[in-house]
């Protein structure tokens, strides 16, 4: 059976229109729906470096404790492709001593996992420079997660690496015992690929995967001169588990095919259809956990 998490960033306001809870509220609310374990977003609203020092911290494990909740992991935000245009500014450094204090406070939380993103394209500046970038900071990031017991989890979510073979040959270079993959089937899924080839290619490294659901929307523009459209990116817009195009029936068949064993976290972190009242979240939180349970035999 898979163990389930939910993401706090589900309910962190971050979208408009999304109901906000405050941490301990959140926690409440993980319990009650049913869930396993959570993901914590690790930042402002919810488990900022700057708001939790270790007391705080031993005061959140002990209160997830309470409700029978386990913090699965830390959602880090990174972007190691970011200010490349100002050298001088040590932008990753100050990312590195983010993964470190998150590895302090995944520590005092009783949570092994830290979640960390690539870098989103920077058009000015070459892939092989960006993809370098990438491949030192993250070895710099786990050697210094490696100092708490902490793995890292490279979420498929940025642009450099995002597809699964880049991602093996990222994994490669980095070459540290406790830098693993957090792979989802959203981003190959998008990318016209089956998300299953994945998880058999990186099957020995994903410690995790996190789950949301889409619909396709297609856009137009409209041409004054031509009385016509001109067609435009599809939309992608969240909606309840297993009412979206992407195969997760096929890509959890394959997770259990490899054994896996870790947490499966579900999230709602994008315009959802049904709005983000409280309720319409409480909804699609409870329809998730209501599809993975159908999934086992």
């Amino acid at each position: 059976m898979f163990k389930t998490a939910l993401h706090s960033v589900s309910y962190a306001g971050v979208w408009p229109g999304q109901a906000r809870l405050t941490l301990p509220d959140f926690l409440a609310k993980a319990k009650a729906l049913g869930y396993d374990a959570v993901m914590l977003m690790a930042k402002r609203p919810h488990l900022s470096v700057l708001d939790f020092d270790e007391g705080a911290c031993r005061d959140l494990r002990q209160r997830a404790s309470d409700f029978g909740l386990k913090v699965a992991c830390l959602a880090g935000y990174t972007d190691f492709c970011l200010g490349l245009e100002r050298p001088d500014i040590p932008t990753r450094e100050m990312q590195i001593l983010y993964v470190r204090e998150l590895s302090r406070m995944a520590r005092a939380l009783d949570c092994d996992l830290i979640r960390v993103f690539t870098g989103y394209d920077d058009l000015k500046t070459p892939f092989d420079q960006q993809w370098t970038m990438c491949v030192m900071h993250l070895k710099e990031c786990a050697r210094q997660a490696a100092t708490f017991g902490v793995t890292l989890g490279i979420q498929n979510h940025h642009d450099t690496a995002v597809h699964f073979e880049s991602l093996a040959d990222l994994l490669e270079e980095i070459d540290e015992p406790n830098c693993k993959l957090m792979y989802d089937a959203w981003a190959p899924a998008l990318h016209g690929m089956d998300p299953a080839a994945g998880v058999r290619m990186l099957a020995p490294h994903i410690v995790h995967t996190t789950a949301a659901d889409y619909v396709r929307r297609p856009r137009f523009r409209y041409q004054s001169a031509l009385v016509n459209y001109t067609r435009e990116t599809d939309a992608i817009r969240a909606v309840p588990m297993g009412e979206g195009f992407i195969d997760y029936r096929r890509f959890f068949a394959t997770l259990k095919e490899i054994g896996y064993q870790g947490y499966v976290a579900y999230e709602m972190c994008s315009y959802l259809r049904g709005g983000g009242s409280e309720a319409n979240l409480d909804r699609c939180a409870r329809i998730f956990l209501e599809w993975i349970k159908r999934l086992e035999p």
